[in-house]
C-alpha cells in the first residue's frame, strides 16, 4: 500500500463506515416509533436484502470489468441521495411506511453493486503476505467507527433524526471523494462481458469446497443469530433506555470486535483457521442466547461485546480464506455473491428477526437464532470435514497484486 493509497483508503473506509451506522441507527429508530411493530423492522431489513440478490451478478461483473474507484464513488453518491431522500420524509412527517421503504431498496442497490468493488480494493492494494494484517488493523480501526457510530447516532437522533441522516448522507459524500482519489492500476478487458462472466464467481465459489464452506458458514450463523434488528424493541420495551441507549447496544458488539482485531493485529492467525471458525461462531451464538435471555443491562452489554469478538475472529478467518484464494481478476464477482451470503444475510437475517418476533415475541425470536447457530454449528462440521481440518490459509497464484 502507497503513502498516499494509505490515508485515503483509511479515511474513505472509514466515512463510509461511520455514516453506515448513524443512518442505521436513525432509520431503525425512527421506523420502529412509527407504529411500533417488530414486523417494520424486518421489511426494513428485507428492503436492504431484495436488490443484493437480485443484481448479485451483474454487480460482480461491474466491479471486475469497471474500475473499482469509479464504481465504489458513484455507488456512495446514490446512497447519500436516497439517505436524504428518507431525511425529507421525515421532515414532512409521513406516516406511510412504503415511501421509506422505497428510499431504502435504493440504498440496497446501491450497496449491492458497491460492496463487491469495494471489498475488492484492499487485496488489491496489499500484498497477500501482508493481507491478514493489514485487514485486522483496518478492521479495528474499523470497529471504532461501529463504536463511536451508533453512540454519535443515538446523540444526533435525540437531538433531530433529520440532523442525524444528514450527517450520514454528508459521510457518504466524503468517502465517495476520498475512495475515488486512490491509485489503483486497473485491468484492461478488449472483450465485452459476457452471461459467463456473470456466473463465474459462482462456479469459483462451489469448486472451491473450503471458500463455499466458509461463506454459508457465516451466511447461517447470521441469518439466524443476529439480534441486530431487536435492539430497538429491546431499549424501547424491554430496558427502557431510549435512542441513546440504543446507540451503547448498538456499539457494544464493535467494542468486543474492536479488542479482538487489534489483538489479531499483533498476533495474525496463521494456524488452525478451520477449528478456530467453527469454535468462535459457536461462542457468537452462545452469547446471543445470553444477551435474549437477560433482563440486566450490563449483562446484555457484555453479552453483545462477546459477540462481537467472536464475529471478528470468524470475519477475518472467513475474508482471508476468502481473498487470498481468489485471483485478483475474479475478486469482484465471487465478492458479489459472497456479499449475498454474507453481506446481505444481515438484512435478510433482520427480516427474519422481525417476522419471527412478530409472532413468538422479541426475546424467544432472539434465542431461537442462538440455538440455530449452534445447530447449524454442528451441521456444518459433519458436512465439511475439510473446513474442520483447515490449518492455512491458500493464496491463489495470481492473488498478490503489483504495487502501485
Amino acid at each position: 500500500m502507497t503513502a498516499r493509497n494509505r490515508p485515503l483508503f483509511f479515511v474513505g473506509m472509514l466515512s463510509d463506515s461511520i455514516s453506515f451506522q448513524i443512518q442505521s441507527v436513525a432509520i431503525g429508530w425512527y421506523v420502529f416509533l412509527l407504529h411500533h411493530r417488530a414486523f417494520d423492522l424486518g421489511l426494513v431489513g428485507l428492503a436492504l436484502f431484495l436488490p443484493t440478490f437480485i443484481f448479485a451478478l451483474p454487480a460482480g461483473v461491474f466491479a471486475d470489468r469497471v474500475d473499482r474507484r469509479i464504481v465504489v464513488a458513484l455507488t456512495a453518491l446514490l446512497e447519500a441521495a436516497a439517505i436524504a431522500a428518507f431525511m425529507l420524509l421525515v421532515a414532512a412527517h409521513a406516516t406511510n411506511l412504503t415511501p421509506y421503504l422505497s428510499a431504502l431498496a435504493i440504498v440496497g442497490t446501491a450497496r449491492a453493486f458497491g460492496e463487491p468493488a469495494l471489498r475488492s480494493l484492499l487485496p488489491s492494494i496489499v500484498p497477500a503476505d501482508q493481507f491478514v494484517r493489514v485487514q485486522s488493523t483496518y478492521a479495528s480501526l474499523r470497529e471504532l467507527t461501529v463504536i463511536l457510530g451508533p453512540a454519535l447516532g443515538g446523540v444526533l437522533v435525540a437531538i433531530s433524526t433529520t440532523l442525524a441522516l444528514g450527517v450520514a448522507a454528508a459521510g457518504m459524500v466524503a468517502a465517495a471523494v476520498l475512495l475515488a482519489a486512490l491509485k489503483i492500476e486497473r485491468i484492461v478487458h478488449e472483450s465485452p462481458p459476457q452471461l459467463r462472466d456473470a456466473i463465474e464467481g459462482l462456479h469459483f465459489i462451489f469448486s472451491r469446497k473450503i471458500v463455499l464452506s466458509a461463506i454459508s458458514l457465516d451466511l447461517f450463523a447470521v441469518l439466524f443469530g443476529g439480534a441486530r434488528a431487536l435492539l430497538p424493541a429491546y431499549a424501547d420495551g424491554i430496558f427502557h433506555i431510549g435512542a441513546q441507549g440504543l446507540g451503547a447496544l448498538r456499539s457494544a458488539p464493535a467494542v468486543g470486535a474492536a479488542l479482538v482485531a487489534a489483538f489479531i493485529a499483533r498476533r495474525p492467525i496463521e494456524r488452525h483457521v478451520g477449528p478456530t471458525l467453527l469454535w468462535t461462531v459457536a461462542g457468537f451464538g452462545s452469547a446471543t442466547i445470553v444477551f435474549a435471555l437477560t433482563t440486566n443491562v450490563i449483562v446484555a452489554l457484555v453479552a453483545l461485546a462477546l459477540t462481537g469478538g467472536f464475529d471478528m475472529v470468524s470475519v477475518i478467518i472467513r475474508n482471508g480464506l476468502v481473498q487470498l484464494a481468489t485471483p485478483d481478476a475474479m475478486r469482484g464477482r465471487v465478492n458479489a455473491v459472497e456479499n449475498v451470503f454474507i453481506g446481505a444475510s444481515n438484512q435478510l437475517g433482520d427480516f427474519e428477526s422481525g417476522t419471527l418476533a412478530a409472532f413468538i415475541g422479541v426475546v424467544p425470536a432472539v434465542v431461537a437464532g442462538g440455538v440455530g447457530t449452534i445447530i447449524v454449528i454442528a451441521l456444518r462440521t459433519l458436512l465439511f470435514p475439510a473446513l474442520r481440518k483447515a490449518d492455512r490459509f491458500e493464496v491463489a497464484a495470481a492473488a498478490t497484486p503489483s504495487s502501485p
